[in-house]
């Protein structure tokens, strides 16, 4: 698979709680994920529950420092397993500067400690 990221994807054990934009505010369904990487641009992560491509959904991601992020994930990629899980790929939505700073810095401390910058 080519990369086509140009911001570096790093993994969190953080969980996200959804709910879809696209069905008005009556409607409110949330479910639980399971956060596989995120970087400044995007979250890729494994859910239970289908998803729609191009699909707006409102999150709360625990960050390692145990601080939320409020920010809204547009879905651009699923792909499902053999599980009966989904695997997403979303761009974050109109994410605050300062909250893909406090992304970027933790992601220069953890290529620091694993050696990869000279």
């Amino acid at each position: 698979m080519i990369e086509k990221r140009n911001s570096t994807r790093m993994s969190l054990s953080a969980r996200l709680l959804i709910k879809n934009m696209n069905e008005g505010s009556e409607k409110e369904e949330e479910a639980v994920i399971e956060v596989l990487d995120v970087s400044k641009t995007g979250v890729g992560f494994i859910c239970d529950v289908p998803l729609s491509i191009g699909a707006v959904y409102e999150t709360f991601l625990k960050i390692w420092s145990d601080d939320i992020i409020h920010a809204f994930l547009k879905v651009v990629r699923i792909e499902q397993t053999e599980e009966e899980r989904y695997v997403c790929g979303t761009i974050f939505i109109g994410l605050p500067e300062m909250n893909a700073k406090r992304i970027e810095v933790y992601d220069l401390l953890r290529r620091m400690e694993e050696g990869g910058l000279e």
